[in-house]
């Protein structure tokens, strides 16, 4: 048991460190070609992809796919869903508001993006939750749910989710703790699907949908649409400049959002990592029969 442990410890350290690693080493380059934008989210897209390919060789003899990246209906199915999600979610922390007239939209004074503008956004937002997904839910969450089960895995690393959150710009404490309900949130979604494209569609359908209605993501301005929504009520409402997540109308749908995963017919899938060998029946001769 200890040396299993110790086997544990040492391998979900590697893998962080390979994520830092290549982060530090690329990271620059990724922002000199890209801005602060595109560069951030380059630099975690290839540093999670990086960090889980050279684990799961180096460990596992195994692919990148294995992590719950198959290319099956089953994932499709569960893909389709986590958007379906993740959109409807931020509908409903943006919509009331709207309805209510405690908010309202307004046109920015900049030029309205155009249509490749828009697609630029959501590749850009797609790769960023595909990175982060992939490392907290990639081969170091997955490892550590096998060996400690869902409890103590889940929770803390969606804790260290929130807390790397707290480097966006204006976070604040309530921010904080909705993003480590996210953080959980997602984990519970592997946990119910065994493949990572559950919780790459819930967290890209919430991130793409809130800069539609104007409303910064984690403390980050993206302008989509040329509109803004601009708020008449307090910041326990709207989240202030950290934008939705902040607010308490968040932390009402995240609990909504959990039942909605724990209800969904979602396709639960096969996963190397987290299940447990199949146990092989071995055949023992019959005793001879009375003569």
């Amino acid at each position: 048991m200890r040396n299993d442990r110790l086997r544990l410890a040492i391998q979900v350290v590697v893998y962080v460190v390979l994520y830092f690693a290549t982060a530090w080493i690329f990271g620059p380059l990724f922002l000199w070609l890209g801005g602060y934008l595109l560069g951030n989210t380059g630099a975690v897209f290839f540093s999670a992809l990086a960090s889980n390919w050279l684990t799961l060789r180096i460990y596992e003899n195994s692919h990148i796919v294995s992590l719950g990246l198959w290319l099956n209906r089953a994932g499709w199915i569960n893909l389709g869903w986590g958007l379906i999600g993740g959109i409807v979610s931020a509908c409903l922390v943006l919509l009331p508001p709207l309805a209510a007239g405690a908010a309202h939209l307004a046109p920015e004074p900049s030029e309205p993006p155009s249509a490749g503008t828009i697609l630029f956004v959501m590749g850009l937002l797609a790769l960023g939750a595909a990175g982060e997904e992939l490392f907290f839910r990639g081969y170091g969450f997955q490892r550590l749910l096998a060996s400690l089960g869902p409890y103590a895995t889940i929770l803390p690393v969606g804790v260290v989710f929130a807390f790397l959150h707290e480097l966006n710009p204006n976070a604040s404490p309530f921010g904080i703790a909705n993003t480590a309900g996210f953080g959980i949130l997602f984990g519970y979604a592997y946990l119910r699907s065994r493949d990572l494209w559950l919780p790459i569609g819930l967290h890209f359908g919430w991130n793409f949908t809130l800069p539609l209605f104007g409303v910064n993501v984690s403390g980050l301005r993206i302008n989509v649409t040329g509109h803004e929504m601009t708020w008449t009520a307090g910041r326990l409402w709207s989240g202030g400049d950290y934008g939705p997540e902040a607010s308490l109308l968040t932390s009402v749908v995240l609990v909504l959002l959990f039942v909605a995963i724990a209800k969904a017919p979602l396709r639960r899938q096969s996963s190397p990592l987290t299940d447990p060998p199949a146990e092989t029946a071995l055949c023992e001769p019959s005793p001879p029969s009375p003569s």
